[in-house]
């Protein structure tokens, strides 16, 4: 996929390895991402945590990008609703971003453990989305790869603060942009089409968030063929370029008018007809007292288990696909090899595991596998995943 990244001044004055260890201790890797590798590191001398990812220059010109790219944008953003930037070191092997480590989970997981969930709850998490969207681009950055994955609260305690994530796709609009990037489902119009495109695809993307949001289901979809194939993007690329998408009964029925107009104007085709994110944070649903009080988590919950917990599944398999995953002790065993045990820090689906005196668990997010029963296992718990066609359980037993 084309990126189109910043460049850095080439400068040659490397960091050492030791000024990484000597003043972070740098914890094992927790998880392979496509662009580089994740793991925790302690500051030695406050003792704070933060999350660390290692870019290898050896993985490629398009890594060494796309760090470079996230390095940049990174130091010039400071909002609340971003993750900020806490260190970077340039090593002759690796780049080394420390940042903020978000604890609170994804809004996914979040809606799920409620027993209430209402549009305010939405709106309260549009709202805070929009203020960085519109901070960014206030700054002319284009993020360009906004999703409902890459939403997550700042802490496990306290979940009024939503956060934004993974920057490297982000360019400057100094011009028109015309590279496509992104993930399909939330590609505007214009993108697919392979126009010239700025800032307005950022407002689109948060329309798809809040269509799904509200009713647990894209807006663009097709059941007739396997996800992640062409026909199946060229079909869903189709109704995107006409912008075809419907408030499904019963779906939509108790979602007042406030939201689907809000999502009609965020999702409109014409780019240059599209509300700015600024103008939509004074939009009655966001700012004024149009978001329904009414509870829709039962209908939502129900779309969120049939829609996404799929895809979340397809996230692991289509970089590794084995037959049944097992963690033991230390390290973990999927399929005949051996890997390192790791923690999704960033609760974007990958199998999440947190050790913390000797027992393994689940952080924010899935253990979804081909197999129905994937088992877990440390000396005193046992969490596994049950899967039935597009369910999911969590279930727990003590050994």
């Amino acid at each position: 996929m084309p990126f189109g990244c910043l460049a850095l001044r080439d400068g040659r004055n490397y960091s050492n390895m030791s000024d990484v260890i000597d003043k972070y201790e740098i914890g094992q890797v927790l998880k392979a991402k496509e662009f580089c590798e994740l793991c925790l590191a302690k500051d030695r001398q406050t003792e704070k945590v933060f999350v660390c990812k290692k870019f290898l220059k050896k993985d490629g010109r398009k890594v060494r990008k796309a760090a470079k790219n996230e390095i940049m944008i990174l130091k010039m953003v400071n909002h609340p609703n971003i993750l900020q930037l806490i260190d970077t070191f340039e090593t002759r092997k690796e780049y080394f971003i420390i940042q903020e480590l978000a604890t609170g989970g994804d809004v996914f997981d979040w809606i799920l453990d409620q027993g209430n969930y209402t549009e305010r709850d939405a709106s309260n998490v549009i709202r805070q989305v929009l203020e960085a969207v519109a901070y960014l681009h206030s700054l002319n950055i284009v993020h360009r790869n906004l999703k409902l994955e890459n939403l997550m609260y700042y802490t496990e305690n306290n979940h009024n603060k939503v956060v934004l994530r993974d920057f490297y796709l982000s360019k400057f609009e100094n011009g028109s942009i015309t590279e496509p990037c992104g993930t399909p489902e939330y590609l505007a119009p214009e993108v697919v089409a392979r126009h010239r495109y700025g800032r307005p695809v950022d407002c689109w993307a948060v329309g798809v968030i809040m269509y799904i949001l509200l009713s647990g289901n894209p807006p663009f979809y097709d059941e007739t063929e396997e996800e992640n194939t062409d026909l199946h993007n060229r079909i869903i690329f189709c109704r995107i370029v006409a912008g075809e998408f419907e408030f499904d009964t019963p779906y939509w029925d108790d979602i007042s008018p406030a939201a689907k107009e809000l999502v009609c104007r965020l999702m409109e085709v014409d780019q240059m007809l599209r509300i700015t994110a600024q103008d939509a944070l004074w939009h009655e649903w966001i700012s004024g007292n149009g978001a329904s009080e009414k509870n829709l988590k039962d209908g939502v919950c129900a779309q969120f288990e049939k829609n996404f917990a799929k895809a979340k599944w397809l996230i692991i398999t289509t970089k590794s696909r084995y037959n049944s995953c097992r963690c033991q002790g230390k390290e973990e065993r999927v399929g005949n090899k051996k890997m390192q045990r790791y923690i999704d820090t960033e609760c974007d689906g990958n199998v999440p595991i947190e050790d913390n005196d000797d027992w393994f668990i689940f952080h924010h997010s899935y253990i979804l596998c081909s197999y129905p029963n994937v088992q877990f296992s440390t000396k005193n718990l046992l969490y596994y995943a049950d899967i039935t066609k597009d369910t999911w359980r969590y279930r727990k037993r003590l050994s």
